[in-house]
């Protein structure tokens, strides 16, 4: 079996590394050394760490699809059931970790948004497409009958993505999961009806 190549090796300890440090906190020292591979290495792959940012970004995001489409797109279940099972296992997963690391995609957001034009127009393509999954489901329990016949989907899962991020935010500084149970039950109780 091949060996995994630097770049790859770089690409999933760097993504691990961002994910503790934050990517302004992660330099490209850190990330070859956890990747235990040559500095120069690093820059034979990615000519910046911008581009850097981008490929782990896109790794990450290939997960959240991934989440999604395993909890969300789960049709045996009812809509509203769905976005508590996807809250639920959000808040188990951050609740492992005491709430440490978060969600790269937030947490990108919160860094980077206002020194890099390029990871802040992808960071808003990654928002756009994960509003319009969670719509598309939405639209699932409108025309089911389950949700509101006069639910703006689009809206609505536009700010249920927005809450969540914040609610993710706030659960790291209090080292709680208080927040994410707050905005679960307040998206479930007056959102989705």
């Amino acid at each position: 079996m091949p060996r995994p190549s630097n770049r790859e090796k770089i690409l999933d300890e760097g993504l691990r590394v961002v994910h503790e440090k934050g990517f302004m906190g992660a330099s490209v020292r850190d990330i070859a050394q956890a990747a235990n591979v040559p500095l120069g290495s690093f820059t034979n792959h990615f000519p910046s760490k911008e581009a850097f940012g981008l490929e782990i970004l896109e790794r990450y995001f290939a997960r959240i699809r991934g989440f999604n489409e395993e909890i969300l797109h789960d049709s045996s279940r009812p809509v509203r059931e769905r976005f508590k099972v996807y809250f639920d296992k959000e808040i188990a997963g951050l609740s492992c970790n005491e709430m440490r690391g978060g969600c790269l995609v937030g947490n990108f957001c919160a860094e980077v948004a206002d020194q890099s034009e390029v990871l802040r127009q992808r960071l808003a393509k990654i928002f756009e497409a994960i509003r319009d999954e969670y719509a598309s489901v939405l639209q699932e329990g409108v025309a089911s009958g389950e949700l509101s016949a006069d639910l703006d989907c689009r809206r609505v899962a536009g700010f249920i993505y927005s809450a969540l991020q914040g609610a993710i935010l706030i659960s790291k500084v209090l080292r709680s999961s208080s927040p994410l149970e707050n905005c679960r039950d307040q998206v479930l109780r007056n959102l989705l009806k």
